[in-house]
């Protein structure tokens, strides 16, 4: 008695997921994401980027060269 209903749901499951991958099958955007830790994340670049300023080796002014 269960199992021709069981034998329907399966037939039906089935048909819905193998026409879940066809072209024509409805489109569902996903929802926007909004950005996690954006604070956070411009305030490490800024840091880092002044740590990298402070460590930076600065330019020579001129070139060493030999005099006698």
């Amino acid at each position: 008695m269960e199992q021709p209903t069981g034998f329907v749901f399966a037939i039906d499951a089935v048909t819905r997921h193998v026409s879940s991958a066809r072209p024509d099958a409805p489109i569902v955007p996903d929802p926007p994401r909004t950005p996690r830790l954006s604070g956070a994340r411009h305030l490490a670049a800024v840091t880092l980027r002044r740590l990298a300023d402070q460590i930076q080796p600065a330019p020579q002014t001129a070139t060493p060269h030999c005099t006698r």
